[in-house]
């Protein structure tokens, strides 16, 4: 009889019902014969309709500056002991040095690191925390990294661009698997929008995902006002989460002062993925107007390839990255989101971009998970 191949997941920020670790890598490892799946993340509801084999474990309850992070620890460690697993996939940096300490204690133990972020960089260039604590905090995350990766099976990139910019990884170990998109059925019918409704119509504008300053939340507002000048009717849905307070805060007054017209879904509570896709099923317009900054210019925002595989319209900056993905499937517009409450172009001539033509050859089928999915296949299967 073969042998039960036990494989755990496990992040302590993301949710149980995260995308990536669970829409994604749970579901595609599931389908491996003989292999039990195991996700341990933040408390979230479990989503309908998982397989049999797949379980879930929560790790965190509580804030991510909470003491329930530190105990998060300790639950990992348990979850270690109890499972036995065959296989880790280490989904955030802070797992990591309880993952190896496990591996070297057992004969045969394997792990695979899941790089997400550019954790260093990003901790040194978004100022979530203070300006002494940065260097400290990135220099150290980056020599957990350099260890994980010379014990690791396979280090993962959940974009291209960190192959060139993280010094640690050693290629033959090294594998990208990006967000793209992985349908909730088999049965997937996207939209092919040819043109948006006409300005005397109701136009539904989107922002979804993480809510930040950084995202460009702010600007999301500024462009659905710009363009309720000529688009009377125009509607903004903010759907996400956001671990910001202050910003927060900011964003509720800003929703309460546009009225009817902007409608914001989770805030401070986490919204689930088929909410949002939902949300995006419902929208005629998705916006991308994050802000310039290192830690984002050369990423692929997940949303992105959401949009693309619903053949949404969608809104971005000009970004090349992005704009050379948009731009052969007509599927938006590029726009300086941080011009348009300064010399942005005038209303009508907004209008006028956004009448052109979208996704003339239909949905394009490099938006989907399907790619990915075929290499974290050829990874468990080159694993002797």
């Amino acid at each position: 009889m073969p042998r039960l191949v036990t494989i755990l997941l496990a992040s302590v920020l993301k949710p149980l019902d995260d995308t990536r670790m669970l829409g994604k890598f749970a579901r595609t490892l599931a389908q491996r014969p003989n292999t039990e799946v195991h996700v341990a993340g933040r408390l979230a509801s479990t989503p309908a309709g998982l397989p049999d084999n797949v379980h879930t474990h929560a790790l965190l309850d509580g804030t991510r500056l909470s003491w329930s992070r530190l105990r998060a620890q300790w639950c990992y460690w348990q979850l270690l002991q109890e499972l036995q697993p065959t296989m880790v996939f280490v989904h955030a940096p802070e797992l990591l040095p309880l993952t190896v300490l496990w591996q070297a204690l057992g004969q045969g133990r394997r792990f695979v690191y899941d790089v997400r972020e550019n954790y260093a960089l990003n901790i040194q260039t978004q100022q979530v925390y203070p300006a002494w604590a940065r260097g400290l905090l990135a220099g150290l995350v980056r020599r957990l990294e350099e260890l994980a990766a010379r014990r690791a099976t396979a280090v993962l990139l959940a974009e291209r661009s960190y192959a060139e910019e993280l010094p640690f990884l050693q290629p033959e170990h090294t594998m990208v698997i990006e967000n793209k998109y992985q349908p909730y059925s088999t049965v997937h019918e996207p939209l092919t929008l040819g043109h948006l409704p006409a300005t005397s119509e109701p136009l539904h504008l989107l922002y979804s995902g993480t809510i930040s300053e950084l995202n460009g939340v702010f600007e999301a507002i500024t462009f659905w006002r710009k363009l309720r000048e000529v688009w009377p009717l125009a509607h903004l849905t903010i759907i996400g989460f956001c671990q910001q307070p202050a910003q927060l805060e900011r964003l509720r007054a800003a929703v309460a002062e546009a009225g009817a017209g902007v409608t914001l879904i989770g805030g401070n509570t986490l919204v689930p993925h088929a909410q949002i896709v939902a949300a995006i099923g419902r929208s005629h317009l998705g916006l991308l107007p994050y802000r310039p900054h290192p830690s984002t210019a050369r990423c692929i925002p997940t949303k992105l390839f959401e949009y693309l595989a619903h053949g949404l319209p969608m809104v971005l900056p000009p970004n090349p990255l992005w704009r050379g993905i948009v731009e052969p499937y007509q599927a938006g517009v590029c726009i300086d989101f941080q011009a348009l409450g300064h010399s942005s172009p005038p209303s009508l001539t907004l209008a006028a971009l956004l009448r052109q033509p979208f996704y003339p050859a239909g949905v394009p089928g490099e938006a989907f998970w399907a790619t990915e999915a075929e290499k974290l296949h050829a990874l468990m299967n080159s694993i002797k």
